[in-house]
């Protein structure tokens, strides 16, 4: 996700899954030996840079570039700092005690194995051949023509007087991708600031115009947008055409492995079903009163507040 795209900035996107986005907690004391150096102390608790580490890894895929910031990192220990002042608070509520507790952490053991299986399964055998890619390519090669098209990289900041100061370190003879890395707040940091290639109408249009005014190689003045301060440089230019089946295999292979993954799954499924003895008891089933299940269900439920 570029965040010059006509989409919420990814920092948005971060503070929203803050508090319930990934798997896993900083830590406790509770916990054993710690890995890594020490990133903070709450009340106690160390959160260690091996911590870091694990929670960068079950951050969804989007979101991981932002670790490569000194921004990113900052957000995510705050993050991380939050969960674990509402974990301490959690335990000394009580919460992990009870045998409701103790039930539906089994449920989520039970549906953490399955998915484990199914995914050590599907990534084993949910395999895509370069000749069934080609095959795709050349039924669907309408699908690959293309306009105009340029390629851009560009560093975002939150200010016109960093954006300055950038443009000042790049006529001094530093690298546009090693600034964009340390500085830019773009999810496209990670990459050196590159957003790939693009045609008119998929960026905003400030951004667009500035882009397009540059020759290859050339790197424009600071851009304001709603999204902040832009240097851009223009890395290159092609015409309309139909894309090369190299350039767009990996695209091609993201589109089609969703429906190879049901596949697997599906055959999974019937392989089981096949090796197991299963008895199904038709009568129990359909005597069961599914209203008065989901009654019992809404009574555990905390009553809504009355309003005023």
């Amino acid at each position: 996700m570029n965040t010059i795209t006509k989409t919420k900035c990814i920092a948005v996107v971060l503070c929203s899954v803050a508090l319930f986005g990934c798997q896993g907690t900083p830590g406790s004391k509770t916990e054993g030996k710690k890995e890594g150096q020490v990133l903070a102390e709450v009340n106690g608790s160390k959160i260690t840079t091996g911590d870091f580490a694990r929670e960068l890894k079950n951050l969804p895929e989007y979101l991981k570039a932002m670790a490569d910031t000194p921004q990113g990192r900052k957000a995510m220990l705050d993050r991380m700092v939050i969960l674990e002042l509402i974990l301490q608070n959690a335990s000394k509520d009580g919460i992990d005690k009870g045998p409701e507790f103790e039930e539906k952490l089994q449920e989520q053991k039970k549906r953490l194995i399955i998915e484990t299986f199914i995914k050590k399964k599907v990534e084993a055998d949910a395999q895509i051949a370069d000749t069934d890619l080609k095959k795709f390519y050349d039924q669907n090669i309408d699908k690959f023509k293309t306009s105009d098209q340029i390629r851009a990289s560009h560093i975002l900041v939150k200010t016109e007087k960093e954006a300055k100061d950038i443009q000042a370190q790049l006529k001094a003879g530093a690298k546009f991708e090693d600034l964009a890395k340390k500085y830019s707040v773009d999810s496209s940091a990670a990459k050196g600031g590159d957003l790939g290639w693009f045609g008119k109408g998929a960026m905003v249009p400030v951004f667009e115009k500035a882009a397009l005014a540059l020759k290859e190689g050339q790197v424009s003045d600071v851009v304001k947008s709603d999204f902040g301060y832009h240097i851009i440089k223009l890395t290159g230019k092609r015409a309309a055409g139909t894309r090369p089946f190299d350039e767009v295999k990996d695209q091609i292979k993201a589109a089609i492995m969703p429906s190879k993954q049901q596949e697997v799954i599906q055959k999974i499924q019937e392989e089981l079903k096949k090796s197991a003895k299963i008895t199904v008891k038709e009568d129990v089933l359909n005597a069961m009163d599914t209203k008065k299940i989901n009654a019992k269900s809404d009574e555990k439920k905390p009553a809504a507040p009355e309003k005023k």
